[in-house]
């Protein structure tokens, strides 16, 4: 069976159904409901710089926990992989920032990660794997990055509510020019406290205001450092709060570039692993540099006793 052509039942847990050319589902075969639909079909529109997302990205019971273009930012999609300042170009999509200036809409600025196949899909009892390539590309059409994705669903468990996503990359430079890639941040560019880029998750609009709490504080954790981070939001509509957990792979300690968190509950909700908040850091031509994360997606509001606990729980 090729890997693009997976439709499969994963035992009594999870469901997976592979659109060809367009998203790769996984579905809880106990409510039908979609958990996490993995988008790898390219968006219209290329100021929204194009790349592989995950929306709707919802809890167990149902219960929506991904924004998608939110009318603040258009370009902000559930989850996905970005890199705000690489070497003068923007993969984060929409205005870009530049010191003295404020945010401005360089067109010419905007690249692209271009979904090159799967590798792999694995479906067993309760999880789905899969590898992905692709390729990053500045605005002009250079390729200058080749990155082995992988994304796993796991550990559905109904006793706590909770379910898994880890999700790896390994970036190589392949600019012909041979000159090094140069990731950054608007806080690098010059802007106090907006350290954002990396691994980026959008909540829903109903999780403005939520609690964010990492494992020995909470509140104002903003260009902070830690194993893990929560953030709990409580939604319309349905009488419920969720969770999600945002943890580093134990050996991102000892990854290229150390990792601060960015995170806002007000005025949006999100969270990103910024790989290059602070301080800019830099990938030879020919070099890879590698991160390995997990969101841990959960039913009701979770305390930190409830998070550690979990967290034991799940094998790296």
């Amino acid at each position: 069976m090729k890997p693009e052509a997976v439709n499969s039942d994963a035992g009594n847990t999870l469901q997976v159904d592979h659109r060809y050319g367009e998203r790769v589902v996984v579905r809880s075969a106990a409510t039908g409901t979609d958990l996490f639909s993995y988008v790898y079909k390219p968006d219209p529109d290329a100021f929204e710089a194009r790349k592989p997302y995950v929306h709707p990205l919802r809890t167990l019971s149902g219960n929506l926990v991904s924004g998608y273009r939110p009318n603040d930012h258009r370009w902000h999609k559930g989850l996905q992989m970005t890199a705000s300042h690489l070497s003068g170009q923007n993969f984060w999509g929409g205005n870009c920032y530049v010191h003295g200036e404020g945010y401005l809409p360089l067109h010419d600025r905007i690249g692209s990660m271009r979904h090159d196949g799967f590798d792999a899909v694995d479906v067993r009892d309760d999880e789905l794997h899969f590898g992905e390539r692709l390729t990053w590309i500045e605005n002009g059409g250079a390729e200058w990055a080749r990155e082995l994705r992988g994304v796993r669903v796991h550990s559905v468990d109904a006793g706590s509510g909770s379910y898994a996503v880890d999700w790896s990359i390994e970036l190589t430079n392949t600019r012909e020019d041979g000159k090094a890639l140069r990731f950054g941040s608007p806080t690098t560019a010059g802007r106090e406290m907006a350290g954002y880029t990396g691994l980026q998750w959008r909540g829903p609009r109903d999780f403005t205001g939520g609690k964010v709490f990492g494992p020995d504080a909470e509140g104002e954790l903003m260009g902070t450092q830690g194993p893990w981070l929560a953030f709990t939001g409580e939604h319309d509509d349905v009488d419920a709060h969720s969770t999600l957990v945002f943890e580093h792979a134990p050996e991102n300690a000892e990854a290229i570039h150390a990792s601060h968190w960015f995170v806002r509950s007000e005025p949006i909700p999100t969270v990103a692993f910024s790989w290059a908040f602070f301080e800019e850091f830099a990938l030879p031509a020919g070099e890879t540099f590698r991160y390995r994360y997990r969101i841990v997606v959960a039913d009701g509001a979770w305390d930190r006793e409830r998070v550690a606990s979990r967290l034991k729980e799940l094998a790296w």
